[in-house]
Protein backbone atom coordinates (compact mmCIF):
# COMPACT_ATOMS: atom_id res chain seq x y z
CA UNK A 1 0.00 0.00 0.00
CA UNK A 2 1.62 3.71 -1.05
CA UNK A 3 2.06 5.67 2.35
CA UNK A 4 2.44 9.04 0.01
CA UNK A 5 -0.44 10.55 -0.18
CA UNK A 6 -0.99 15.01 0.10
CA UNK A 7 -3.82 16.09 -2.55
CA UNK A 8 -2.76 18.97 -4.77
CA UNK A 9 -3.32 20.63 -7.79
CA UNK A 10 -0.58 22.12 -9.63
CA UNK A 11 0.58 24.07 -12.95
CA UNK A 12 3.02 22.80 -15.13
CA UNK A 13 4.62 25.68 -17.86
CA UNK A 14 6.78 25.18 -21.13
CA UNK A 15 8.21 28.38 -19.88
CA UNK A 16 7.46 31.92 -18.61
CA UNK A 17 4.07 32.86 -20.09
CA UNK A 18 4.19 29.60 -22.14
CA UNK A 19 1.56 26.55 -22.29
CA UNK A 20 0.04 25.69 -19.00
CA UNK A 21 -1.36 22.50 -17.80
CA UNK A 22 -3.40 21.85 -15.00
CA UNK A 23 -3.09 18.99 -13.18
CA UNK A 24 -4.22 17.06 -9.66
CA UNK A 25 -2.41 14.23 -8.09
CA UNK A 26 -2.34 12.58 -4.58
CA UNK A 27 1.45 12.47 -4.73
CA UNK A 28 3.21 15.94 -6.36
CA UNK A 29 6.88 15.05 -5.91
CA UNK A 30 6.49 11.78 -8.29
CA UNK A 31 3.78 13.49 -10.62
CA UNK A 32 6.04 16.36 -11.08
CA UNK A 33 9.31 14.11 -12.10
CA UNK A 34 6.83 11.97 -14.02
CA UNK A 35 6.05 15.65 -16.50
CA UNK A 36 9.99 16.44 -16.16
CA UNK A 37 11.44 13.11 -17.04
CA UNK A 38 8.45 12.71 -20.13
CA UNK A 39 7.70 9.29 -18.24
CA UNK A 40 3.83 9.81 -19.40
CA UNK A 41 2.95 10.74 -23.00
CA UNK A 42 0.29 13.13 -23.42
CA UNK A 43 0.20 16.62 -23.31
CA UNK A 44 2.75 18.02 -21.10
CA UNK A 45 5.68 15.54 -22.86
CA UNK A 46 4.21 16.89 -26.72
CA UNK A 47 4.32 20.55 -25.25
CA UNK A 48 7.66 19.87 -23.11
CA UNK A 49 5.71 21.63 -19.88
CA UNK A 50 8.91 20.59 -17.48
CA UNK A 51 8.57 23.53 -15.14
CA UNK A 52 6.46 23.47 -11.85
CA UNK A 53 5.22 26.59 -11.38
CA UNK A 54 2.47 26.63 -9.48
CA UNK A 55 0.69 24.02 -6.41
CA UNK A 56 -1.63 23.89 -3.90
CA UNK A 57 -2.34 21.22 -1.63
CA UNK A 58 -5.54 19.79 -0.55
CA UNK A 59 -6.71 17.68 2.19
CA UNK A 60 -8.64 15.23 0.32
CA UNK A 61 -8.36 14.46 -3.72
CA UNK A 62 -12.87 15.45 -3.09
CA UNK A 63 -11.37 18.97 -2.66
CA UNK A 64 -8.11 19.34 -4.81
CA UNK A 65 -10.52 17.43 -8.04
CA UNK A 66 -12.76 20.42 -7.62
CA UNK A 67 -9.92 22.99 -7.27
CA UNK A 68 -8.82 21.58 -10.92
CA UNK A 69 -12.15 22.13 -12.27
CA UNK A 70 -12.20 25.27 -11.16
CA UNK A 71 -8.97 26.52 -12.12
CA UNK A 72 -9.63 24.52 -15.91
CA UNK A 73 -12.86 26.70 -16.32
CA UNK A 74 -11.11 30.03 -15.64
CA UNK A 75 -9.37 32.05 -18.13
CA UNK A 76 -5.90 32.17 -19.10
CA UNK A 77 -5.59 35.76 -17.17
CA UNK A 78 -6.82 34.05 -14.14
CA UNK A 79 -4.35 30.97 -14.56
CA UNK A 80 -1.42 33.48 -15.06
CA UNK A 81 -2.43 35.25 -11.93
CA UNK A 82 -2.32 32.59 -9.77
CA UNK A 83 1.39 31.81 -11.17
CA UNK A 84 2.49 35.56 -11.11
CA UNK A 85 1.24 36.20 -7.44
CA UNK A 86 2.76 33.13 -6.20
CA UNK A 87 5.87 32.94 -8.06
CA UNK A 88 6.61 36.16 -9.79
CA UNK A 89 9.78 34.97 -11.07
CA UNK A 90 8.32 31.37 -12.72
CA UNK A 91 10.99 29.02 -10.51
CA UNK A 92 10.97 25.48 -10.98
CA UNK A 93 9.38 25.11 -7.52
CA UNK A 94 10.22 20.85 -8.53
CA UNK A 95 13.80 21.20 -6.47
CA UNK A 96 12.06 22.70 -3.26
CA UNK A 97 9.04 20.65 -3.35
CA UNK A 98 11.71 17.89 -2.86
CA UNK A 99 13.76 18.83 0.15
CA UNK A 100 13.34 17.54 3.37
Amino acid sequence: MRRDFQPAVYIMASARNGTLYVGVTSWLPERAWEHREGVVAGFTKRYECKRLVWFELHATMEHAITREKQIKGGSRKKKLALIETANPQWHDLFEELCQP
